[in-house]
């Protein structure tokens, strides 16, 4: 699992929250996630949504696909296919994914990189993987997260972000055994390349066995954790967690530093995970509008989903360059475009 890594001794250190272990938040809930298909074929693990969305919110959707080891001609993605309301942030870890969208945004992302796409008011992406993968297969693993709009931000034009990974802000855990990526959002005042219009916070943690993570968080976030690969325990009551696995965190009283979550990576971990226990950690504040959702559009009133499918069928959502007009949308698949 390369993502982007370096040795968290050299890096900027996290602050010691050592009544945070006893105080922090509680686990709520924890979701084990559907697996299901996706795109063109490809199998997703998904928690969310099939639990209470307003436990996610301002969150829409998780996928985590992989981690996979294609064999050639396996790999797949997704047909051109429409989109409004929201924004989609696909992370990949190991492997490659290509982006192409109505704006003219796009380009490769492996590694460790990060697409953002806000599609706002309208416009129409494809996914697919590159050639060579599709050609020689190989290891794949990524995700994508659906984050909402409120809805002054719904009809904002659509725009593209390429965050490199070597754009992401590195930090270590106060003790130097972990390390935090942050993609999005604020973590003890170090910021991450993500520019959003809701505020979240958005992070790769990689927790090394046995070792305790113990982060600082914004009191009105909702915090949602992710297992990627291997097993731990959350909240000060050490709720056991593995891959698959959502743990949402509930309120709590306040610690001396703010509010905090805690994490502890088990002692041993599997084969995937022997350099230690990778996990994603997601929050935000929380948009509490009415939600009006179908197929690739997320507004707030069922008149505005239907305004969609209209302006999609219009061309209103941009134009899907000429020589890949042969990839049909999903809509035009599900007999709706």
């Amino acid at each position: 699992m390369p993502a982007i890594t370096a040795d968290p001794l050299t890096l900027p250190r996290l602050p010691r929250m050592p009544e945070a272990e006893r105080a922090g938040r509680r686990v709520a809930k924890v979701v084990r996630a559907r697996r299901q298909l996706e795109g063109e074929g490809f199998v997703v693990r998904r928690p969310f949504p099939g639990m209470d969305l307003a436990l996610a919110d301002p969150f829409l959707l998780l996928d985590h696909m992989g981690a996979v080891e294609y064999a050639p001609g396996e790999a797949k993605g997704t047909p051109w296919h429409p989109h409004r309301g929201f924004e989609t942030v696909t992370y990949i870890i190991d492997g490659a994914f290509q982006h192409q969208d109505t704006t003219g945004g796009g380009g490769l992302i492996s590694d460790g990189d990060t697409q953002w796409m806000t599609a706002g008011a309208g416009i129409q992406h494809i996914e697919q993987p590159p050639p060579e993968l599709v050609a020689k297969g190989g290891l794949f693993h990524g995700v994508q997260l659906w984050v909402n709009l409120p809805r002054a931000q719904k009809w904002a034009p659509p725009r593209y972000q390429d965050i490199r990974a070597t754009d992401i802000k590195l930090l270590s855990s106060a003790d130097g055994a972990s390390l935090v990526r942050v993609i999005a959002g604020s973590l003890a005042g170090h910021e991450g390349p993500g520019i959003t219009y809701t505020p979240i916070t958005y992070l790769h943690a990689t927790v090394a066995p046995g070792a305790r993570l113990t982060l600082p968080w914004p009191a009105d976030f909702n915090a949602l954790l992710y297992v990627l690969s291997g097993r731990g325990v959350a909240g000060p009551e050490d709720r056991p967690v593995e891959e698959g696995q959502l743990a949402v965190f509930g309120g709590s009283p306040r610690t001396e530093h703010g509010d905090a979550l805690t994490l502890r990576a088990a002692d041993t971990q599997p084969q995937a995970s022997k350099d230690g226990w990778e996990v994603l950690l997601l929050g935000g504040l929380p948009i509490r509008e009415p939600i009006a959702r179908y197929g690739p559009f997320v507004m707030n009133t069922r008149e505005e989903i239907i305004q969609a499918f209209e302006d999609y069928q219009a061309g209103r959502m941009g134009q899907i360059p000429a020589q890949r007009v042969s990839h049909r949308s999903t809509a035009d698949e599900q007999g709706i475009g």
